[in-house]
Formats: structure tokens, sequence, C-alpha cells
């Protein structure tokens, strides 16, 4: 099979020419390729040439007017030229190989096919020739354009051999099965389940682009079955193995809430391609195993699971390599809240709930709300209906409040300044207290959040508390 009317960009040809010039037999691979066969658009080429990928790589640079970004990779024998929005990657074919408990491999020159036996999969493995006398020319050792007719993930060699060679490898089948939609080879499939410990010799920092990657994918949930049923999610996320399962005392069984997980984060992922809005919804009931309990007269609760979730996502976000700053506390914002909204709509909604949420959740109130959304699962339609027309009223309300009031994000006028400069105070648990008391009052709907009311209610406050006024000029 010939793909040269494929290649149309002027770089091919520039590749090509300079390779013919050095006598290097070159070629493009990988995930380029197997997106061309896919009609997929990429703007990342990996350029592979049986000999030094580095002098390649300068030739081409020179070629290009030596003027585009260049980067050279000595440790790794590889370069890279940045060219408008393309990423040109090039690399000499070799040989890779892992020890058995080494996360770094040892490399060796090699031919085409050694290059193409170290590939992942046999989607992945295709190569198009570059130089002239076979422009364009595809090159398919292991029979990938059956697998990719067919949607299947394959190893190009034994499993185990591929698998044991970069353990990663078993969660880049998953990510490609839950972004393409892709079934995993039987054999393959079969052998992750067996190699599954492995994968403890990879990075958390390397595991983690795989799992973004799998969570940002279409179907997200997909991807977490097959990590599930493979044993993969056990080993890299056990917290989310325990949602797994359904407890029946007395007739009276809880949902599992792992699937339950899985259908909110597929809700969600319809709405929105927020990286951490889907994380909240993987973990807004990841401490129900934890908070897990029966009564008698109510069968099952998780009392406190949204607080305790809380706690719990900054230890996970630190294990797994995720990042500690706002993302972490956003996503921990968005746990210890998602409760808050669902308990609204079943009691009358007074204008004070409403400000306390408001305030809490500040400008992520809207993706509060979806996350709430996103939560309702149950397969009474009617009762899915039920919740989300209460939603609609409770965001009605928001609006009212927020036009009235400005409470999202507010900052009270009275500061711990003011505070200490009114009643002659230091610093200290007193003017901690006075502070949260004209919250509260603001809050509660008692006293606007303007300078003269505000004022007046801590005087009425500091009288209370036996202070004498130093000064009321301010």
């Amino acid at each position: 099979m010939n793909l040269s009317k494929h290649l149309t960009e002027p770089v091919f040809k520039t590749v090509g020419k300079v390779a013919d010039q050095l006598d290097l037999e070159t070629y493009v691979v990988g995930g380029f390729v197997r997106d061309i066969l896919l009609e997929r658009s990429s703007k990342d080429i990996d350029f592979v040439c049986v000999g030094s990928g580095v002098e390649l790589a300068k030739a081409v640079h020179k070629e290009l007017g030596g003027n585009l970004p260049f980067n050279v990779f000595k440790n790794f024998g590889t370069a890279n030229i940045k060219q408008d929005d393309w990423e040109l990657e090039f690399v000499g074919a070799r040989k890779e190989s892992y020890q058995r408990n080494s996360r770094k491999p040892i490399v060796e020159d090699g031919s085409l096919q050694d290059d193409q036996n170290r590939r992942d999969f046999t989607i992945n493995a295709f190569a198009i020739c570059l130089n002239k006398d076979r422009f364009g020319e595809l090159v398919d050792p292991f029979n990938g354009m059956e697998d990719l007719k067919e949607k299947i993930i394959k190893t190009p060699l034994a499993p185990e051999a591929t698998f044991s060679d970069d353990p990663l490898r078993m969660m880049r089948a998953i990510r490609f099965a839950s972004q393409l939609n892709f079934d995993i080879d039987g054999d393959t499939f079969e052998g992750i389940q067996q190699m599954k410990d492995r994968i403890s010799i990879v990075s958390a920092e390397r595991i983690i682009v795989e799992l973004n990657k799998i969570i940002m994918s279409e179907k997200p949930s997909y991807g977490f079955k097959l990590l599930y049923y493979t044993g993969l999610l056990k080993e890299i996320f056990p917290e989310m193995v325990e949602l797994q399962g359904v407890q029946t005392i007395e007739d009276k069984s809880h949902k599992d809430n792992f699937y339950h997980t899985l259908q909110v984060l597929d809700n969600i992922s319809e709405n929105t391609d927020d990286l951490y809005l889907r994380w909240a919804a993987i973990l807004h009931d990841i401490a129900k195993p934890a908070t897990k309990r029966f009564n008698k007269k109510v069968g099952w609760t998780f009392h406190g699971h949204e607080d305790k979730g809380a706690r719990m996502v900054p230890g996970i976000f630190r294990r797994m390599k995720l990042p500690m700053g706002e993302p972490m506390r956003y996503v921990k914002k968005l746990v210890r809240l998602h409760l808050r909204p669902i308990a609204l709509v079943k009691d009358e909604i007074t204008d004070s709930a409403i400000r306390r949420l408001l305030y809490e959740a500040g400008d992520d109130i809207d993706d509060l709300m979806m996350l709430c959304r996103a939560d309702i699962t149950s397969k009474n339609n009617q009762k899915v209906q039920r919740f989300l027309n209460n939603f609609d009223k409770v965001e009605e309300k928001m609006r009212e409040v927020e036009e009235k009031d400005k409470i999202r994000n507010f900052q009270p006028v009275i500061t711990g300044e003011i505070i200490m400069q009114t009643f002659g105070l230091k610093p200290g648990k007193e003017v901690g207290e006075l502070k949260e008391a004209l919250k509260e009052a603001v809050l509660e709907g008692e006293i606007q959040n303007e300078y003269e009311n505000a004022f007046k209610f801590l005087l009425k406050l500091g009288e209370e508390r036996g202070l004498i006024v130093e000064d009321t000029k301010n």
C-alpha cells in the first residue's frame, strides 16, 4: 500500500531529500501513521532512520533554514524541531529492553524491524518510507491494518514480552481502547491481568499522564472498567476499587458506588472537558466505604462522607502526583460541598442557606451545580426529573439572592484592623470571633455588607462583650 497522497506537507519531501543525501533509510512511524489511517488530525510526527537520528535532525534543521527551535537529547539519542504547529521528533532505529526491576531501558542501535518489534501495539507499528525510490510505501509487519479495521488493540509480540519491556504499555492499551473506542485483544487483555503487579516499577508521574488521558476520553467509564477488570485499578487507585460491591442486610441493600461513580463521571463528561471537574466526579463519593453504616430503621447510611472525602483528596493527589495547588483545592471544595444543593431541594429554600452556599462555593458554584446534576443517577426517570426540576428552582433562587446581596466571594467590609482599632485590641481569638460574628450576620441576612450598617452591628457586639470603644471615627 502506498500512502504518498497523505504526505502533502512539504516537510516529508524535505526529510526524504536529506535522508537520501545522507544515505539513511528513513520512515514516518507510529501514531502519526495510525491517525492518517483513522483520518484523525495530528501535529506530532515521529521520524525513524536506520542510523543516527540526531545527525538526520541536524541536517533537516539546516535544510529548513536553521532558525527553527531545535533541541538535542544526547542521553536518549533523539532530537526535536518545532515548525509552526508541528512537532518533529527524530530518532535512530533501536532495540529496547528493561531489566526486571528497572524503569530505564537498555537501548541499542537496531534495524527498522527491531524498532517496530519494540512498538507497543500493532496499530502503532506502522512505518511509511520517505526515501525517494519508496516514498509513501507502508510497512506493516504485524497486520496492523486488519486490527485497525477490526478496532482491536493488540501487542505486536507476545503480550508478556511487550509489557515486561515497558509495563506502562498496559495503561496505554487501556488508554487507546478508551480514546478510540476499540476492544483489547483477548491474549493482550489476559497478559495485562497476569502482569498487572509489574506496574509498580513505573513512576507515578508516568502513570497519571495515562490515567488523565483515560479520564479525558469521550466516555471515560469504559477505560475505568477495563482498568478494574484487568486488576490495574487496584494497583494504581485502590480507593476507587473499594467503592465496588453491594452489601445486603435484612433485605436492605445500598447501590454499587463504583458503577454509580462511573455513571456520574460519564454524565459530567457530556458537559465539560475540565479535567479537574471530572476528577471531582471521580472522588465525590470516595469516602463512602469508610463511612458506611447499617441502621435497622433507615438501612445503609454514609453520614459525613463528603467531609471525610474532602480530607482524603490531598493524600490521593499527593500519592498520584496530581498538582497540589489550586486544582487540588478546587476538587477538595467540590467534594466537600457536593451534597449541599441536594440538601437544599429537600426543604424550603431559605435565603440564608443560599447565601452560605454561594459564599462557600464562590466562583465554582456553576461547576458544583453541574456536579450535582451529574450525581442524579436513579433508574427512576420521574425521580431524576423531579430532582433536576428542584435544582432549577435552587439556581433561580441563587440568581435572585446574588443579584440582591452580591454574596459570591464577598469580603466583609469590617476588617480585623478596624476591629482592633475600634476596641484597642491586639491580634487574637477575640478579634477572630468578632469577624466571624459579622460574617454570620451577613450570611443570615441580619445586616447588609456595607460599612455603616456593619459598623453599628460591630458596636453592638462590642457592647455585649463589655468592650470599650476607643475610636468610632473609622
